[in-house]
């Protein structure tokens, strides 16, 4: 840390890793537990999301909002003075806090009594899981010196796709469990009346994965606060390490001004996330609702695998970029917008490949998916091309700008992806869904007998056989046209990434070999 023997600027370092060998790979392994903690509590949401839907009796629009703008709202703008606690004080007691918030908001979720309050404890999660990130990362900075910080940033970044394939392996299973499995597990611990305690109907399951996936992280605040020790800034940083003045918002804002890259590129990036983020919220109730999958067969049988698919991608992207830059100046943007036009036939086949799979049910009453492999495949190479996007975005975000800048760059980058991509794209899904269901509905002919409230509601048994089928195509036929128009924006977010090429080598002040 500075201190007045220090010349102006400059920091005494001690160059070094801080802690023994042993503890140092703790705190990497803890750090990166919480952050994939992080994901799988934000992503829980969309794996259960059509039990939701039910219980509440929501439409897609409400749904969609519930998942979208307030989240982001909430967790772009928190994150910022949050962050600059984190540069003041504590930085693992502010992880702790903010571990401690939003696993309590994530346990909440599961004792929602509506709509309102689900949505409430949303936004303790965003801005609980706001706040652990940016303080996870300057530990990391502390603890490990610049030649081994690299590595450990990568392992830490890995929460996020573990965190995703998790909240798919263990959320949707424990969302599928029936209520006589709840009961059965409540007893032991002397809970089996908390669901009539709490008025609760429907199904408990997805109840369930919220408490279940909540509370643990309460266990794991405790820990992180009683274990990890908080090293002096600087202090891995090599001895007269001359710490660069930070630059202010409206400094990097001057810098962009001129830069076209940067802004193609984040406009490229932020409707890449409007699509995707779209697509994850709405993708197992399109399979519940098309072909009868619940939320526990389509979390193991395309949640899972799609997670590590859409992984694999990045790493190729990454790859492939390395291997073309220094023949091709521009493959950085070039490979992005290419692999997001691949991606747009292979999503939509698959989509419509869904009717062929079906679940069936044997003698002894387990579920099995059958006819699904072709949409997975397909459903797969989507993600696969459609994930290559990643690490172009932070090297053009932070390579257009001076040193002391990249930081706030790419700040500016996540608040407009985070806006447009969580906060807009779930809820033009829901938008468009409702739309379409009702359009169906009017092809149909049944459109002035049957409306898109009814057609939804958990019991249609008051209707006459034909119209509960009209009512169920109607359904889930909305959703997936929704799902393939809000693809097609793949294509102008395509266009961006091109149009960023062509000013890319004028505007890229880092070198990229």
């Amino acid at each position: 840390m500075a201190t007045g023997a220090a010349s102006a600027g400059e920091v005494p370092a001690g160059g070094q890793d801080f802690g023994t060998p042993a503890y140092r790979l703790y705190v990497l392994i803890f750090l990166t537990v919480i952050y994939t903690l992080n994901f799988i509590d934000r992503n829980l949401l969309g794996v259960v999301s059509q039990p939701i839907i039910d219980q509440f009796g929501l439409s897609d629009t409400q749904y969609g909002f519930l998942t979208g703008p307030p989240f982001a709202l909430f967790y772009a703008f928190m994150g910022v003075p949050i962050a600059m606690a984190a540069d003041r004080f504590n930085r693992v007691a502010i992880i702790s806090i903010c571990i401690a918030i939003w696993s309590l908001m994530t346990a909440l979720c599961g004792f929602a009594s509506g709509f309102l309050f689900l949505l409430l404890c949303r936004v303790g999660v965003a801005i609980g899981e706001a706040g652990s990130t940016p303080p996870s990362n300057s530990l990391i900075g502390d603890y490990f010196k610049p030649s081994s910080r690299a590595g450990a940033l990568g392992i830490f970044g890995m929460g996020v796709t573990i965190g995703g394939a998790f909240a798919y392996g263990f959320g949707g299973p424990i969302g599928g469990l029936t209520n006589e499995t709840v009961l059965a597990l409540l007893a032991p611990i002397g809970l089996a009346g908390l669901p009539d305690q709490m008025g609760w109907t429907g199904s408990y399951g997805w109840r369930f994965a919220f408490i279940g996936l909540g509370v643990p992280g309460l266990i794991i605040a405790a820990i992180m606060f009683f274990t990890v020790k908080e090293p002096p800034r600087g202090y891995s940083d090599p001895p007269g390490t001359v710490q660069m003045e930070k630059s202010s918002i409206l400094d990097t804002f001057r810098q962009l001004a001129g830069k076209p890259t940067f802004w193609t590129m984040a406009m490229g990036a932020s409707l890449v996330a409007f699509v995707g983020y779209g697509l994850f919220s709405f993708q197992a109730p399109m399979a519940q609702r098309v072909a009868g999958i619940g939320p526990g067969e389509f979390a193991l049988t395309f949640g899972l695998p799609l997670a590590l698919i859409s992984a694999l991608g990045t790493f190729l992207g990454g790859w492939l970029t390395a291997r073309l830059s220094a023949r091709f100046s521009t493959a950085v943007a070039v490979i992005p917008g290419v692999g997001l036009l691949l991606a747009i036939p292979f999503y939509l086949t698959a989509f419509y490949q869904m009717d062929h799979a079906s679940v069936v049910v044997s003698a002894d009453g387990a579920k099995s998916v059958q006819g699904h492999w072709p949409a997975l495949i397909t459903w797969g190479l989507g993600a696969m091309f459609h994930y290559a996007y990643i690490g172009a975005q932070y090297t053009i975000g932070q390579g257009v700008v001076s040193a002391r800048s990249r930081a706030s760059a790419i700040a500016i980058l996540l608040v407009m992806v985070a806006l447009i991509g969580n906060g807009v794209g779930p809820q033009v899904v829901g938008l468009l869904s409702d739309l379409f269901m009702g359009m169906q509905l009017q092809a149909q002919g049944a459109g002035g007998e049957l409306t898109n409230a009814i057609c939804r509601a958990r019991d249609l048994s008051a209707l006459a056989e034909t119209q509960q089928q009209i009512c169920r195509a109607a359904y889930g036929e909305g959703l997936r046209q929704s799902l393939v128009a809000v693809t097609l924006v793949f294509i102008p977010a395509a266009a961006f990434y091109f149009l960023a090429a062509r000013t890319l080598d004028r505007d890229m002040v880092a070198s990229r070999h």
